[in-house]
């Protein structure tokens, strides 16, 4: 595999990309659409999307491998990024012209 595709650089410069087109995808996605039903629509796209990646990649891995630590940072991640999902489409959709 490419020295580069497997650096930190390459996926932050991924990451950069698919944060600007969430950006204007979202933007024109929340038109007309409830901010939280938005929200839903998008977290099971992600499920169906990692699923798929997971499956694919055969990446699963048995729940009782992980730690309680580990569940409890990633409980506490989910609900910090559910949270800013929510908002960050309530901006949005506030940011909407309404006439």
């Amino acid at each position: 595999m490419n020295a580069y595709v497997v650096s930190w650089q390459f996926w932050a410069v991924m990451s950069a990309i698919f944060a600007a087109l969430t950006a204007i995808f979202a933007k024109i996605g929340v038109e007309n659409v409830n901010s939280d039903f938005a929200t839903f629509i998008r977290t099971i796209l992600i499920l169906i999307v990692l699923g798929a990646i997971l499956t694919a990649t055969r990446q699963f891995q048995s729940l009782s491998t992980i730690s309680g630590r580990s569940y409890l940072f990633l409980t506490l991640s989910g609900i910090a990024t559910g949270g800013s999902w929510i908002c960050y489409f309530r901006a949005l959709n506030w940011a909407m012209p309404h006439g």
